[in-house]
């Protein structure tokens, strides 16, 4: 999760993160690029003293900033529809979550598992233990196995919500009447800590979410004891 005076991107969880922060580490270096050049540009300019009265055209210079800023937006461009497509991809996905947005809860449903279903609830600041964390815990963690590709249908019942979880790169908007997929694919045990990214009405607080990844293991004993419950 992020903490106190994090400036980069929290850690990543999953590929398709490990992609994103890649990509955005490249787009920068080429603003940071272009910014240099164009403020040592600017800077000289105060400085040159040259003047060409005769001066009516410079076509070589014109093609070169014409044709540069081009190249550059393909550097840009190509390796971002590259990740357009990876992120849109659906891989034979082990387990299906089905999460749906109410004002101001998720539901879950596990539809592989004899439907499990179960609503997650903000624990209210009043009710958290000393080792919870304010606005982002939930009464009922979503558990989900590691090193398994996970497929995610978002919807909601009311009104526009969005499951956002930053450290395994996913952001669906939950649109009612319809139904958005993606997949992640979760690298390393822990907890993941998320809120739902839109203004979703009036009285909207931060609807956390938490997914707890753990071994497969782990996961079919939590499933096996759900479905006896």
């Amino acid at each position: 999760m992020s903490t106190w005076a994090n400036l980069g991107l929290q850690d990543s969880a999953s590929p398709l993160m490990e992609q994103l922060i890649f990509f955005h580490d490249h787009a920068l270096l080429i603003l940071v690029m272009i910014t240099f050049l164009v403020g040592y540009l600017m800077f000289m300019l105060f400085f040159n003293s040259y003047i060409n009265r005769f001066l009516l055209h410079g076509q070589l210079i014109e093609m070169i900033w014409t044709i540069l800023p081009a190249i550059i937006l393909l550097f840009i461009a190509l390796p971002s529809l590259r990740l357009l497509y990876l992120l849109d991809e659906i891989n034979e996905p082990s387990v299906t979550l089905k999460s749906i947005g109410h004002q101001w809860y998720w539901s879950y449903e596990y539809s592989d598992f004899n439907n499990i279903e179960f609503d997650s609830y903000m624990i209210p600041t009043n009710e958290l233990s000393n080792d919870g964390f304010r606005l982002l815990d939930v009464d009922n963690r979503v558990v989900l196995p590691m090193n398994s590709q996970i497929r995610i249908l978002v919807t909601a019942a009311d009104v526009i919500h969005s499951w956002t979880i930053p450290a395994l790169g996913v952001k669906v908007d939950g649109t009612p009447g319809r139904l958005n997929q993606t997949n992640f694919f979760i690298n390393r045990p822990g907890l993941f800590y998320g809120q739902c990214s839109e203004i979703c009405g009036a009285n909207h607080s931060f609807m956390p979410i938490v997914i707890e990844s753990v071994p497969v293991n782990y996961f079919i004993k939590w499933i096996t004891n759900n479905m006896n419950s």
